[in-house]
């Protein structure tokens, strides 16, 4: 592993949790987000932040075609449960590219219902895989899950939780991203922010068009282990937000 990939786990690994040298995740909840601006100095964005996220997708103002791509492998990940969320850290050696810039993949980790919603109304999971490029930018593609067929990719997660502890180290097995993506990867694009405290502005927010399936009983396991974790919706305020062409 090299050094500059253990700079950038460092950085993208408490994204889950907005988790900052000074301030621990149990100062702020979910059940109180309008309450996160005020919980600790270093949370004034969650409050004052006009780059907020998530946002109502259906609020796209430009439509185009983007150049976006990834290139994730299969390989061995640490599940591992926060608290607040369900998390899989990732080895070196996946990737997504966005207009140009390269993002290495980090972890992936989940919120029920989604964070995005469209015309208001969220779906029930999503999963936030999360990267970061050497010098520190950081670029999240959501991929949204409704009752359907079983996914594979979640499968091996939902197998696992049985032997996950939480705030635990984690257990390690092998899993393969691209099981969690849908057939057509077509984005909603726009510049964003931590869904957590402290609420980090010039996040590079990219969102799956296509909402992939997951079994009923899937989505049961991922609710019945994290509760509700959302975010609401924050305005755009004037934000350019891409839609798939």
């Amino acid at each position: 592993m090299t050094s500059s990939f253990l700079r950038i786990t460092t950085l993208a690994a408490g994204i889950a949790l907005g988790s900052s040298a000074c301030a621990a995740p149990s100062q702020w909840s979910h059940e109180d987000p309008d309450g996160w601006g005020s919980a600790h100095p270093d949370f004034a964005l969650c409050k004052a932040g006009l780059m907020q996220s998530p946002i109502d997708l259906y609020a796209a103002n430009a439509v185009g075609d983007l150049e976006f791509s990834v290139d994730w492998q299969a390989g061995t990940t640490t599940l591992r449960d926060l608290g607040k969320t369900l998390q899989a850290d990732f080895p070196p050696g996946s990737y997504m590219t966005s207009g140009g810039t390269v993002f290495r993949l980090v972890q992936v980790h989940f919120h029920t219902p989604s964070e995005h919603t469209f015309s208001g109304e969220p779906v029930p999971l999503v999963a936030h895989f999360v990267h970061a490029t050497d010098a520190g930018e950081l670029g999240v593609l959501g991929v949204l899950f409704e009752a359907g067929e079983s996914n594979p990719g979640l499968g091996v997660l939902v197998d696992a939780l049985g032997d996950v502890e939480k705030a635990g180290e984690g257990i390690r097995l092998q899993l393969d991203p691209n099981d969690m993506l849908p057939d057509e990867l077509e984005i909603y694009r726009y510049m964003g922010s931590l869904t957590t405290p402290p609420c980090s502005q010039d996040v590079h927010w990219h969102v799956a068009e296509t909402i992939v399936d997951a079994s009923a009983e899937q989505i049961a396991a991922f609710e019945e282990r994290m509760g509700m974790n959302a975010r609401p919706t924050l305005p755009l305020n004037g934000r350019l937000l891409v839609a798939p062409d």
